[in-house]
């Protein structure tokens, strides 16, 4: 069975109910996150072995949150106890990463603070086969870019598949550095990319047709990733999968969609579509777990783009960072919407 190593940094995430509830119930629901681990949690609770590797202060905080993660078995003996701050950042229940509610609290923390040489990868690596990071962690300080670099060029020389997944948080951005001069250097060790089109220029400097939204059409959408992926394998040649994720606000609803492009063909998964959303948070993060979990599983291309595109619908129907959805109940969203499980 083949083993997962996810790296990146630990948070908590504090969501206040906004109009003043948070300060007249002294209290602020707390979860534990960050886009590596939400992709290590669901793993676990699909039975694949996977480990964690992070930076966290010695301290008794970081030791309850290792315990808990103990509990949902994720191997934490990779962590880095080093530093002196968890990270933290404040999302309102049921926003969106990506929108202007979210506050970031990660200055100095200490991941932000993890420098290169201080990680022996090849010890930590031993025995994995798939290493999974985000473009998240790059974002986070330049010392943390560069460790990312150091990891997946480990990584590599160990014939271990890397997989990235290209989210962009442009209030991370903060050290001087455009995306595209460090996510560049990191690309040619990945194997995986998951993003979507505006992620891909965004962070690579792919092209992306500025007016692709005035199409007002799904086929116009999936002709772009078919684009975007294509440009990302010919620009890294070692990428050999990429997957588009597409997440349209429907009213209070959602439309989503996902492609994936893999030995030369593209393969385009159902519509998904509901009427309400619960916490969007970590949704791209179980469509990343549900493509790792399905590739190492040996499922087809087409059975691949449609587990981690329903993982990643029922993660919108789940409150919190991470997905508590069994593999049994993925598969009967699949077959709800007719298709093959």
């Amino acid at each position: 069975m083949q083993k997962i190593f996810c790296f990146g940094e630990i948070l908590l995430r504090l969501s206040p109910a906004l109009g003043g509830a948070w300060l007249e119930g002294n209290n602020i629901p707390v979860y534990t996150g960050g886009a590596e681990l939400n992709v290590a949690t669901a793993l676990a609770k699909w039975n694949l072995p996977v480990g964690y590797c992070t930076a966290m202060p010695e301290h008794y905080l970081s030791s309850e949150m290792i315990q808990y993660l103990n509990k949902k078995n994720i191997d934490t003996t990779p962590i880095q106890l080093c530093g002196k701050r968890i990270g933290i950042y404040f999302l309102p229940a049921g926003a969106d990463l990506k929108n202007a509610g979210v506050i970031y609290d990660r200055a100095h923390s200490s991941f932000a603070t993890l420098q290169t040489g201080t990680v022996n990868w090849n010890a930590l690596l031993k025995g994995y086969s798939w290493f999974h990071f985000s473009a998240i962690s790059p974002a986070v300080s330049e010392s943390a870019a560069a460790v990312c670099l150091e990891a997946v060029k480990a990584a590599s020389e160990r014939k271990i598949i890397v997989s990235v997944d290209l989210n962009y948080r442009a209030k991370l951005w903060q050290y001087g550095k455009q995306p595209p001069e460090i996510m560049q250097q990191i690309l040619p060790y990945c194997n995986v990319v998951m993003g979507n089109i505006w992620s891909a220029n965004s962070l690579l400097g792919i092209n992306i047709d500025e007016h692709i939204h005035d199409k007002k059409s799904k086929q116009a959408y999936i002709d772009h990733a078919d684009t975007t992926a294509k440009a990302i394998m010919k620009q890294y040649p070692v990428c050999d999968t990429v997957a588009n994720t597409f997440r349209f606000d429907d009213n209070a609803g959602i439309r989503y969609y996902a492609s994936l492009n893999t030995n030369g063909t593209q393969y385009i998964s159902k519509e998904f579509t509901s009427e309400r959303v619960l916490d969007k948070a970590g949704s791209g993060d179980c469509f990343m777990a549900g493509l790792i979990y399905s590739s190492t599983k040996k499922y087809a291309p087409q059975d691949v783009v449609d587990f981690a595109a329903a993982a990643a619908f029922g993660k919108l129907h789940e409150a919190g960072d991470t997905t508590s959805q069994t593999v049994e109940q993925i598969q009967s969203i699949i077959k709800k919407y007719k298709l093959k499980p």
